[in-house]
């Protein structure tokens, strides 16, 4: 399939001719969903993917297109389309050229059974989640994707790589209360349902006639999925070479802004990772240490901030479509520490353990102070033990601060894969974490 893909990219690139820089991604696969709603499957769709994606530079003029057909009259009309749109563009003074001849790395993610997996296989593991929930109503959804790319630059760089992914995300609920569960792996086999469904089950169990909490601060143990969260606006606002580049980063490379517990690193050779080897602008990913031991060691890169920033090559960070944003980390792993994650809870003296962040919305990138709410289940622990559930709450919170030098009380054993990670760019392999403090400031209705 690859060496197919690749092909049809040299195709493309011989319509263009030698007057352009030229380069094009082509991505064929399959993605599919099983949604359930009220205990019950509600739709099975899937959907056949083919896409190619051009862009050129005529003499610093630059212009992109995207196509879903593969025969020659198809090709051509995009390449015109692409030239002369690019004929009509001002010149880009930050048009940073193509990349160079490399090599990517020789990890793949991929497992052909979840690549051509039927809607039997993923209603099974609603089937489970359903049965493990037994009154509790359920909702939620099984997919799977894979994915084959190709890529090649009219300067002599061709790269190719596949990948898949499995997610099971569900909800339990009864009359006062939810409770959420969810699992990603690069393997449908990897995903047990009846797991997925115990965990939501216990939560809405155990947050059934949740009470109100006075705001304020308090302790908090947050679960993966909350960590992916604070870790994403991290990684968008502040680790984004644009972002530096434009001066809205907190980042200050040499320095120690996080708790020395903090090591975060871009690693798509990671064996729980997902995604490809390399990036849109085909330069190859690497391992790329952003916080060593809670030093801010690193930014990602695409070519084009590389470039402005004048101080290194693209850390293989660029997203398709996302030029105003700057690149975007896609595989961000959190260290893991030794503390068993009911250990973690033990710790707290007051707080609260928190199962999700939503509603998440940036007020400073700066200072990173973030507001949102929680949901699907929270609960006051008090000497190290759940006492009781406590009503959803609002929150405004430096998710910078949250994670400052001091501020880390316990990182957890559980790493775990986190799939559509915020903004929906990647997925983080993350542990839980114990945070001395964090500022919920009422509750969710006001």
């Amino acid at each position: 399939m690859s060496d197919e893909l690749l092909d049809t990219c040299e195709r493309v690139l011989r319509l263009v001719g030698t007057d352009a820089e030229a380069e094009v991604t082509l991505t064929s696969g399959t993605e599919s969903l099983t949604r359930f709603a009220t205990s019950f499957i509600h739709q099975n769709v899937a959907d056949a993917v083919q896409r190619v994606h051009l862009r050129v530079a005529l003499s610093g003029r630059v212009a992109e297109a995207t196509g879903n057909q593969t025969d020659d009259e198809a090709l051509a009309r995009l390449v015109r389309s692409t030239l002369d749109a690019a004929q009509l563009q001002p010149v880009d003074p930050g048009w940073p050229g193509l990349a160079p001849v490399a090599d990517a790395p020789a990890v793949e993610h991929w497992d052909g059974a979840t690549a051509s997996a039927e809607p039997g296989e993923r209603a099974a593991r609603v089937g489970d989640f359903v049965a493990a929930a037994g009154d509790f109503e359920s909702a939620g959804f099984c997919s799977t994707e894979g994915v084959t790319v190709a890529f090649a630059n009219s300067a002599g760089q061709q790269l190719s790589g596949r990948s898949t992914t499995a997610t099971m995300d569900g909800i339990a609920r009864s009359g006062t209360s939810d409770g959420s569960a969810r699992a990603s792996s690069a393997s449908l086999a990897d995903l047990d349902g009846a797991a997925v469904g115990r965990d939501a089950t216990r939560r809405a169990r155990e947050s059934a006639d949740a009470s109100d909490l006075e705001p304020g601060r308090y302790e908090v143990v947050l679960t993966p999925s909350c960590v992916v969260d604070v870790l994403g606006f991290l990684a968008i606002y502040g680790f984004n070479g644009r972002a530096v580049e434009e001066g809205r980063s907190f980042a200050r490379i040499g320095e120690a802004q996080f708790d020395p517990a903090i090591t975060l690193t871009d690693d798509v050779m990671h064996p729980l990772s997902v995604g490809l080897p390399f990036d849109a602008e085909g330069t190859p990913k690497r391992r790329l240490e952003l916080v060593n031991a809670g030093v801010t060691s690193a930014l990602v890169k695409d070519r084009r901030t590389a470039r402005a920033l004048g101080n290194g090559e693209s850390t293989g960070n660029a997203v398709a479509g996302a030029g105003s944003w700057g690149a975007l980390p896609a595989n961000l792993v959190l260290a893991a520490g030794s503390v068993a994650p009911d250990d973690l809870v033990g710790a707290v003296e007051r707080g609260l353990l928190v199962t999700d962040l939503w509603y998440t919305r940036i007020l400073d990138p700066r200072t990173q102070v973030v507001t949102g709410l929680t949901r699907n289940g929270v609960w006051l622990i008090e000497d190290g033990r759940i006492v009781r559930p406590v009503t959803n709450m609002r929150f405004t919170q430096s998710y910078l601060k949250a994670l400052a030098p001091g501020a880390v009380r316990g990182v957890g054993s559980d790493l775990t894969l986190v799939g559509d990670a915020t903004f929906g760019v990647g997925a983080y392999v993350v542990p839980s974490l114990h945070l001395a403090s964090w500022n919920f400031t009422g509750g969710a209705k006001g």
